[in-house]
């Protein structure tokens, strides 16, 4: 890849990340079927080692599915707290590269290397050094993607797995990309899938030869869209700061749930967890949105839009409530319930001052209730209406 032709995108992507962590601390284990994840018959697999991948284990399958492909495989119970602080290790050893790193989540980022060629070398030496480094300072394994695109970088990376690193020149990009399949470009998703497959398009090579006025009167702008990637076309740059679009939590009961008074408390726990972290994050909602799953796995999300923005508590679960008393009685047992805060703006920026004062006595023990979180494990303070009653605690949130 020659210097000033093109860009330099990597995509770094860690393998099996959750369980590459906990395997740092059982070595025993390294090899054999592992699974990260609650061993609870309602939870889902968090990460599955290679080997049980295999025998087709995959992130986000039920646990029960996943333990019936692998019966003999070891359930660790996921350590966030590790993860958390192995994905800052990472993250500043891509810093350390170039200051273009755009995180997408715990375990992947793209950086553009493009400037960093003069100090570092070749950007193939520099995915190759990144790599090393991972595996020599941290003990993780993680698979690069090369090319002039995030788009193609990113499919590189995947093609990469596990343990490895594809590079993608320019000269080769329509080439490489025509030998995939079509669900490899982004925007194919399921419904996506079924319009092409009626099409008669299975690969990338078929869509790019498909003309832009059909696709686009079959799949609107995701046909156009979908055009340009097969044609190789992404000039997105790498964003150095993402801005988050939406705080959420979510919770999956253990047993379908029929206790409006269970779902209640469960919606005014959400609304505290979801309002805390957007004080964290300097954060104000403009919309809250509500999200429920019922027994047979059917899904349904309603919003609304606050009157002013806020990262207060009670107006959260007040929308929530408000949601969920519209819905009107409910068909089914509820499996999960979910709260989430959507169009975010800063704190202290479109906040309006309350004419009532309880408002900010509200706030203001929120706050304090964050700062004594903070220096006291979880759970040292809580609102009354939370407290236990004499009911057995909810098993641990599902991170969202």
């Amino acid at each position: 890849m020659a210097q000033g032709k093109a860009r330099a995108i990597l995509h770094v992507d860690m393998d099996a990340f959750f369980v590459s962590v906990e395997l740092l601390s059982r070595p025993e284990l390294v090899g054999q079927q592992v699974i990260v994840g609650f061993p609870g018959e309602r939870s889902v697999v968090l990460s599955a080692s290679y080997e049980c991948r295999a025998l087709g284990v995959k992130s986000a399958m039920p646990m029960a599915v996943a333990m019936r492909m692998a019966p003999r495989a070891v359930v660790i119970k996921p350590t966030h707290s590790l993860y958390s602080e192995y994905s800052a290790r990472i993250m500043e050893i891509f810093h350390q590269v170039t200051p273009l790193v755009e995180q997408v989540s715990v375990d992947e980022a793209f950086l553009d290397v493009t400037g960093s060629i003069r100090r570092l070398g070749p950007p193939e030496a520099i995915g190759k050094m990144i790599r090393v480094r991972l595996r020599t300072e941290l003990g993780l394994p993680a698979s690069v993607g090369l090319a002039a695109s995030k788009f193609v970088a990113k499919v590189a990376s995947t093609g990469a797995k596990p343990d490895g690193m594809l590079v993608i020149r320019p000269d080769q990009t329509l080439s490489y990309l025509h030998s995939l399949p079509v669900g490899v470009l982004w925007g194919v998703g399921a419904k996506t899938a079924v319009v092409l497959r009626e099409m008669g398009i299975s690969t990338v090579a078929q869509l790019a030869q498909t003309p832009q006025d059909t696709l686009s009167r079959r799949l609107g702008a995701t046909g156009v869209h979908l055009h340009d990637l097969a044609w190789g076309l992404d000039d997105r740059p790498v964003e150095s700061e993402r801005e988050e679009k939406s705080i959420g939590a979510e919770e999956t009961f253990a047993v379908d749930l029929w206790d409006e008074a269970v779902l209640h408390r469960e919606i005014l726990h959400l609304g505290h967890r979801v309002a805390s972290r957007l004080r964290q994050a300097e954060k104000v909602a403009g919309v809250v949105a509500l999200k429920l799953r019922y027994s047979d796995f059917s899904t349904l999300s309603r919003s609304r839009t606050l009157p002013v923005p806020s990262n207060a508590a009670g107006d959260l679960v007040a929308a929530a409530e408000g949601l969920l008393e519209k819905l009107g009685t409910r068909p089914q047992a509820v499996r999960l319930v979910g709260i989430r805060a959507e169009k975010l703006g800063n704190a202290g920026g479109g906040m309006q001052l309350s004419i009532d004062p309880r408002d900010d006595n509200w706030r203001q023990a929120e706050a304090t209730m964050d700062l004594v979180r903070s220096r006291f494990p979880a759970g040292a303070l809580r609102p009354a209406s939370l407290l236990d009653h004499g009911q057995k605690e909810q098993k641990p949130e599902r991170p969202s």
